[in-house]
């Protein structure tokens, strides 16, 4: 076996010949990963102590060490969790864990590092659902994958947890960052070239991480797709039975939950909730990160238009139909006009027959399409253009609007509807996905790589532009990505947002 040893800053890389097992020494302890001859991939490194016993609820701390070389051939244990779309179910607190991806040539100048935060409504997924061998290879980076706490165990609020309530998720992703600061060299890339991405909560997070003081230096680009900064929703708008509100709480609002789910468990305090088996809280319906906490003092969307948020280049977009996807897990379907009607009267009450003359059953495919077009513009769409508007005001900022309606779908189309560029669906266009695998056409193909280029080149020097790709020019203007159908589009007439903010 052939083997050299690299010293890069304090930490040390064995290269190994392709096809033979690359150890890596992180600032913990030593890891051997899966080399391809293709690119090089080191799973399941421990970036924080687990969280159990005294740890569950309290902010990451460092791993510690280790002295043998540790086997990061496969992904650690997913978070605790119920079932989710697409996502397995897990009963595991011992989850910190996160995984590097990157091409196996070697390089004498540092990549650039992105470290993807996953969706999944705060409650459910894992960084090893993403397999992005395709992003490493095609822009030459590095990308990390990251788990972090979910659902009551990220994101629990108590008046004995003060500032720590309800963040307990978003410090994991800092723990990760910081991990990131630590050892990125160790795999070839670069700590002072760090973008934070991500997707639906993913997104949301990378909001918070914006507006967070203790994540300052941690990231210099950021890309969000799928979850504007200002995003909020009506009555039942996003799913049947969900109040009217935004991704954040006020940290009093999550103390008083939690404190109500502890008397619920017939527990007074918090040390009582500690000794709670995972199977009596994974599925406590507790999972909104708060602001008013150490990491987030104010709502995102405040601290956009305060302009107290990192000034690091931003790409930002939604995708042309994103509400059809939520839509299509409503109960109901197919749809009747008299359904469609009682769920705008729930959202708008009296203002209800505006958006049902706005959006025609007869004009936009039956009353459960009509539905999830006016959620679409009203959550997602028209949002995301005030997101942008703040975020140019300050920085430089690029955005897009996936718009493939032929897109592969993550879940089948209910009667009466068809899918679209739904919620999630361009995640296929950028990794591949165990929880959804897609096979996209040579068409979607190429879109894909174009995709992958403009990401990476932003990555890279905070511009998505790059030799033989059409022009993208900063926001206000917004880049369509479709198919052979690349190009600006006036994303605010396109979802309607004169009547929006009229209404």
């Amino acid at each position: 076996m052939a083997l050299s040893v690299v010293t890069l800053g304090a930490l040390t890389t064995t290269v190994a010949e392709a096809g033979e097992s690359p150890v890596v020494r992180t600032d913990s302890g030593p890891v051997r990963g899966v080399d391809t001859g293709e690119y090089r991939s080191f799973q399941g490194i421990p970036f924080a102590a687990p969280p159990v016993g005294d740890l569950r609820w309290a902010p990451p701390r460092r791993p510690e060490p280790w002295t043998a070389v540790r086997d990061a051939s496969k992904p650690g244990p997913r978070c605790a969790q119920g079932a989710g779309l697409g996502s397995a179910p897990s009963d595991d607190e011992d989850c910190l864990y996160l995984n590097v991806i990157s091409p196996a040539k070697p390089t004498r100048k540092p990549r650039p590092v992105m470290v993807w935060v996953h969706g999944g409504s705060f409650t459910s997924g894992a960084g090893g659902d993403y397999d992005f061998k395709r992003m490493a290879l095609g822009g030459d980076v590095v990308v990390v994958t990251v788990n972090y706490r979910l659902g009551v165990f990220g994101f629990f609020g108590h008046p004995e947890l003060g500032r720590d309530s309800g963040v307990f998720g978003l410090q994991d992703q800092q723990a990760a960052l910081r991990w990131v600061q630590r050892n990125a060299r160790a795999f070839g890339g670069d700590p002072r070239n760090v973008t934070l991405f991500g997707e639906s909560a993913g997104a949301m997070s990378i909001c918070a991480q914006l507006a967070s003081p203790s994540a300052a230096g941690l990231f210099h680009r950021a890309i969000i797709q799928s979850g504007p900064c200002t995003l909020t929703w009506p009555d039942g708008g996003f799913f049947p039975g969900v109040p009217a509100g935004s991704p954040y709480l006020p940290r009093a609002d999550v103390e008083a939950m939690g404190a109500d789910a502890a008397g619920k468990l017939g527990c007074a305090d918090v040390a009582c909730l500690r000794r709670l088996p995972v199977k009596d809280l994974v599925n406590q319906p507790l999972a909104t990160p708060a602001f008013g906490t150490g990491l987030l003092p104010e709502h995102p969307a405040e601290t956009l238009k305060a302009g107290h948020f990192a000034r690091v280049p931003v790409l930002t977009g939604v995708t042309r139909d994103e509400a059809r996807l939520f839509v299509a897990l409503f109960p109901g379907h197919p749809f009747t006009e008299e359904h469609y009607r009682e769920l705008l009267r729930t959202a708008f009450g009296e203002k209800a027959p505006l958006v049902a003359a706005r959006y025609p059953s007869a004009k936009h495919g039956g009353p459960a399409m009509a539905f999830a077009d006016a959620m679409t513009d009203r959550i997602w769409g028209c949002p995301q253009v005030g997101t942008e508007r703040l975020l140019r005001e300050r920085t430089r900022t690029f955005g897009y609007e996936f718009a493939d309606r032929d897109a592969p779908p993550l879940v089948p189309a209910p009667p009466g509807m068809s899918l679209g560029a739904a919620h999630g669906t361009e995640l296929a266009y950028l990794s591949d996905s165990t929880a959804f695998p897609a096979k996209l056409t040579p068409a979607q193909q190429d879109l894909a790589a174009r995709m992958i280029r403009y990401w990476t080149a932003f990555a890279r020097t905070g511009d998505p532009n790059g030799e033989e790709l059409p022009k993208w020019r900063p926001s206000p203007r917004t880049q369509s990505l479709a198919p052979g159908e690349i190009g600006p589009v006036d994303l605010a007439a396109v979802h309607d947002c004169g009547f929006w903010a009229g209404l």
